[in-house]
């Protein structure tokens, strides 16, 4: 491993953290991604994570503030890392190709397929609770 590797291998351990203590698996390679995918019925939730603000001071506390507010639970809690895995996020990115790549974002699938997705247009610019909102409405209507 090369220094720049190890130092952004420091940087983003916390960011994954953030996530994985609330219950996220990573999923780290294509083969991870397609597993889950072809295995997962029900609700998925998705976090493509980033090392930008936006991801660190909206998205990730927006989408665990959502997880913390609704009954309507996904079945199942998954992340890829943007920049960091990048095989595993243009896998799990290609389940969703009708919606450019974004990150960070949130996608909502339903028996592997998109049922919602907010891109990072919807979160870099918002508040922690416009986030929480909208993932939270967008859960419960997929859940029903």
């Amino acid at each position: 491993m090369n220094a720049y590797d190890e130092y952004m291998r420091g940087i983003v351990t916390p960011m994954r953290k953030e996530l994985t203590d609330h219950g996220f698996k990573e999923l780290l390679t294509p083969e991870d991604v397609n597993e889950h995918i072809s295995e997962a019925k029900g609700t998925t939730l998705a976090v493509i994570n980033s090392v930008c603000g936006c991801a660190a001071g909206l998205a990730r506390p927006g989408v665990i503030e959502a997880l913390n507010s609704t009954e309507a639970k996904p079945d199942h809690l998954v992340t890829v890392f943007a920049g960091q895995e990048k095989e595993a996020t243009a896998q799990m990115r290609s389940y969703f190709d009708e919606v450019p790549p974004s990150s960070p974002s949130v996608a909502v699938l339903k028996d592997g397929q998109l049922a919602y997705f907010i891109p990072r247009e919807q979160i870099e610019g918002y508040s922690v609770e416009f986030i929480r909102d909208n993932l939270k409405q967008a859960l419960e209507q997929v859940a029903e």
